[in-house]
């Protein structure tokens, strides 16, 4: 099948089912990754005609950047790529980022402490993910890495 006769099929179903999908990608664990990750999601909500507001879309790259920092920044060595998957399933975003560092995030897990300097990023997305009613949380993988995830319904 063509992509002309792909696109006007998609046209027929019904939009709920143009919306659905899984769609992966890597990265480099460099800096410059980190907007390149947010606009191409953006990018692919919009493009898939995701109903997502300025609030959530924003709530969207803010999540985004702070979990491809982190792999950026924490996980760089034993990561060669940072995978990224963004999956919307029956009426929920869910957005994953997977990096090859075994250690796993305790800042998802619990309150602020003062002392401590980092992890602040993950308290703020475990916020944002919690206040929009959804989820957060972390998945060890078969290598040994980890996926840190977060799931938002779509309103």
């Amino acid at each position: 099948m063509d992509s002309r006769s792909h696109a006007s099929m998609q046209h027929l179903l019904p939009a709920r089912h143009r919306q659905d999908g899984t769609w992966r990608f890597t990265v480099p664990p460099v800096e410059g990754s980190v907007p390149w990750v947010r606009h191409a999601v953006r990018d692919l909500l919009r493009r898939r005609r995701v109903p997502l507001g300025d609030e959530l879309m924003f709530a969207v790259e803010l999540v985004l950047s702070e979990l491809v920092t982190n792999g950026v920044r924490h996980a760089a060595l034993l990561t060669p790529r940072v995978g990224v998957e963004v999956t919307l399933q029956d009426g929920r975003l869910r957005l994953g980022v997977e990096d090859g560092h075994p250690y796993r995030p305790r800042a998802l897990e619990a309150s602020p402490d003062r002392h401590e300097i980092g992890g602040r990023g993950l308290l703020l997305v475990k916020a944002v993910a919690l206040e929009a009613g959804g989820d957060c949380g972390v998945t060890p993988t078969a290598a040994g890495g980890k996926v840190v995830w977060v799931t938002l319904p779509l309103r």
